[in-house]
């Protein structure tokens, strides 16, 4: 049987990856691939560290969107794939790690609603949308805990990249949508709303 996509879309710092872990968790770790977008940046050990700092990483030409795509298609014709791990604070791939055909695939990132490829291998499109205030708190704490990143370096690069990527990108991919959840993860009733949509769908 092939497996059953669900596309989870939102800006940086919506809730999304929450979104999808309460999916996860309500079908079963043993029933679901979960795919992050973000381990398709693309590798950039042949620049040097310098360069690598001008790159915009918030367009979608800095992920290979087209292995994501082979990826999918390979998972739902019942072949296991090989997923990049990324190295967020140096820009470069450090190997990978083996994804398995699950009955139900996850797929998590800024920018899956804006690909018309990766939409349609889809069963099941969700956008997380919060306002902006909050996601750019959510970004700051990621990034400065998770990421090794400094306060400046964040906020430079929200003003410069994350807000207009969002604005042209991101947030017009909304309307690409089977089900927007407002306020992300928080928003419990309707987590539960899309999870028992999921199971009926799944059967």
């Amino acid at each position: 049987m092939a497996s059953f996509i669900v596309g989870v879309a939102g800006g940086s710092g919506s809730g999304k990856t929450t979104v999808a872990q309460q999916i996860i968790r309500a079908l079963g770790h043993e029933h679901v691939t979960f795919i992050q977008q973000d381990y398709y940046y693309r590798d950039r050990s042949g620049v040097s560290p310098k360069e690598r700092k001008q790159i915009n990483y918030d367009h979608p030409d800095a992920l290979e969107t087209e292995l994501l795509v082979e990826h999918l298609e390979e998972l739902k014709a019942g072949r296991p794939v090989e997923v990049p791990v990324y190295d967020f604070t140096d820009h470069v791939r450090t190997g990978t790690v083996t994804a398995q055909p699950l009955r139900v695939v996850v797929v998590e990132g800024l920018l899956v609603l804006s690909d018309p490829a990766l939409r349609g291998l889809m069963d099941l499109k969700v956008f997380v949308d919060t306002e902006a205030d909050l996601r750019i708190i959510r970004r700051i704490d990621r990034d400065l805990r998770e990421r090794g990143r400094d306060l400046d370096s964040v906020v430079r690069q929200y003003l410069q990249t994350v807000r207009p990527m969002h604005l042209e990108f991101v947030e017009p991919s909304k309307r690409h949508a089977d089900v927007i959840i407002p306020d992300g993860g928080y928003n419990r009733d309707a987590v539960e709303m899309l999870v028992a949509k999921v199971e009926d769908l799944v059967g």
